[in-house]
């Protein structure tokens, strides 16, 4: 059923859709490639300080509500731009890429990425409260962070990749 949808005409449609041969076969790709690693270095750079945060190594003096505060608006903001950018570029080679195993294990990892994220901020963030630190315990806080980071990195790398193996 998976190889299915991957091996689809569908994906052949995207392709020859007249915005993904304007993004392929002009200065677009480049410029949309370029923006799309901008926004990817935003997005992991500000999840970096709250996950060397979480795991006790980085910017002890605030604390993790507060940089959570301050960083995750500008996490989402790049993560929107990152998505649109990376749409125009699988666009220009959709069947190619649903069955780049690259491609596969990008997307794997940043579903996974978005997971622990969301199990931090809806379930460890509403319980984390600065003067009752018993609620949540530096090592679930540790696990998160450095799942985080590995999960992160995990989708940089294979997101290189991606146009490595064809």
């Amino acid at each position: 059923m998976l190889s299915d949808f991957l091996r689809a005409p569908f994906w052949i449609g995207v392709e020859n859709w007249p915005l993904s041969w304007e993004i392929g076969g002009t200065w677009l790709f480049p410029f949309i490639e370029s923006i799309h690693v901008i926004t990817i270095a935003m997005v992991v750079g500000s999840i970096l300080f709250v996950d060397l945060r979480l795991l006790g190594f980085a910017a002890m003096r605030y604390s993790i509500r507060e940089l959570t505060r301050e960083l995750v608006p500008w996490t989402w903001g790049a993560f929107v731009f990152a998505t649109i950018t990376g749409l125009g570029m699988f666009i220009t080679r959709a069947a190619s890429h649903v069955l780049n195993p690259a491609f596969q294990w990008k997307m794997a990892l940043l579903i996974l990425a978005g997971a622990n994220m969301a199990w931090f901020h809806f379930r460890i963030y509403r319980r984390l409260d600065e003067q009752a630190r018993s609620a949540v315990s530096k090592l679930q806080l540790k696990i998160i962070g450095a799942l985080s980071l590995a999960l992160w990195s995990g989708v940089v790398l294979a997101g290189r990749w991606v146009g490595h193996i064809v």
